[in-house]
Parts: C-alpha cells; sequence; structure tokens
C-alpha cells in the first residue's frame, strides 16, 4: 500500500464516521419529533436532509476514485466496495428519518391520540440496530454484526403488530383513520431503517471476513 493510498483510505474512514454521525443525529431528532409531536425539530430533520445528500454524493465519488486510480485488490477492495454500499445505505436511513419528520408534523395535529401499539420499543429496538451497526463498522466487530442481523427480526415482529393494531383501530375508530395511517407509516418507516441497518452489518462482514451474507439470510413475510 502507497502511502497516497493509505492517506486515502484514512481520510474515507473520517468521511463514513462523520457522515454516519450526521444521518444518527437526524435519526435521533426524528424519533424524537414522533414521540413529542414537535412540529420544530422535524422541520429540523427536513432541513437537514440536503446537507446529508450532499456529502453522501461527496463520499461516493471519493470511493470511486480510489477504485479508479488505485485499482485495490483483496481486503483494501473490499473495504472500499463496502463503504461505498454502506454511504448508500446511511443516505437511505436520512430519507427514512425525513419521512419520520413528516409523519410526525402529521401527528402534531392528533395531540389526545396515542399508539395502540408499543411505539416506544420499537423507536428504541430501531435505534440500537443504528447505533450497533454503526459501531460494527468502527469497531470491525463481527459479533456486534451479527447482533444487528438477529435483532432484525424484532423490529419485523414490531411492524407486524403494529399493523393488526391499526387495522382493528381504523374499524373501531374510524373518525381517527388519518391519525392511525400516520403511524403505521412511522412504523413502516422504521422497519425500513432497521433493514439499512443490517444491510450494513451485513457488509462490515464482508468488509472483513470477504462472505456475502445478504442472500443467506431468509426472512419471514411482512406486511405492506
Amino acid at each position: 500500500m502507497t502511502k497516497h493510498f493509505q492517506n486515502e483510505i484514512e481520510r474515507l474512514k473520517k468521511k463514513i464516521l462523520r457522515l454516519t454521525a450526521m444521518v444518527e443525529d437526524a435519526l435521533q431528532k426524528a424519533v424524537r419529533a414522533a414521540t413529542e409531536r414537535n412540529v420544530e425539530l422535524a422541520a429540523e430533520v427536513i432541513d437537514t436532509d440536503k446537507a446529508i445528500d450532499a456529502f453522501e454524493i461527496e463520499v461516493e465519488e471519493d470511493c470511486l476514485k480510489i477504485l479508479a486510480l488505485h485499482q485495490p485488490v483483496a481486503a483494501d477492495l473490499r473495504y472500499v466496495v463496502a463503504t461505498l454500499k454502506i454511504n448508500n445505505d446511511l443516505e437511505r436511513i436520512a430519507d427514512l428519518a425525513v419521512n419520520i419528520a413528516e409523519r410526525a408534523k402529521e401527528l402534531a395535529f392528533w395531540p389526545n391520540e396515542s399508539a395502540p401499539f408499543d411505539l416506544t420499543s420499537m423507536l428504541d429496538a430501531t435505534m440500537m440496530m443504528v447505533r450497533q451497526s454503526v459501531d460494527a463498522l468502527v469497531r470491525q466487530d463481527v459479533g456486534i454484526a451479527h447482533k444487528v442481523i438477529h435483532d432484525d427480526d424484532l423490529v419485523d415482529d414490531f411492524h407486524r403488530m403494529a399493523f393488526r393494531s391499526v387495522q382493528k383501530q381504523i374499524v373501531t375508530r374510524p373518525g381517527s383513520v388519518e391519525y392511525y395511517v400516520s403511524l403505521l407509516s412511522v412504523s413502516r418507516n422504521l422497519e425500513r431503517i432497521a433493514d439499512h441497518a443490517t444491510n450494513i452489518a451485513e457488509d462490515v462482514i464482508y468488509m472483513i471476513e470477504g462472505e456475502i451474507i445478504r442472500h443467506s439470510i431468509v426472512s419471514p413475510t411482512e406486511p405492506s
């Protein structure tokens, strides 16, 4: 590895960590906005999405330049390819955080309604998956990555329960249908965020061990 290539890799590591911090901050604020029905905080999440998008493009361009100019092989190649994929998953998590923030603004119109399912536990489980997927990346820890993959089933279960609960509420309380649709959308976006955290964990495993496990894991059928 040349000194120049090593410097490029170190810069790339710093940038992907900076992006993870930006995305995690946006997600935390979106979750708070949804639980507290805080319109101002939701607007802040939406406003910062352009900065995250721009930084994601910058990281992608850096990855492509490294691939073109240095033509890395073996572990170095896996690192750049995995970073390129993780970069995309982080940007998608940020987009989903924006979706949650948009729903938070809608939920604010229903201050007296409560969730008919355990939204708090689902929020906590999803946030933990995101934090641990990032932790697996930082520590290069396969064990943490496998735990994230395992925990995805828990978030899927939460979403199935939310789907069934909302179905029942819509039948019995049709006047609040808009509220329940917005609430179910939050659940759906959390489930998708958990999927992206799982993708990151799988890419960490690929980065470290060179093993592609994405298609070897079969998830149960989920409600749409």
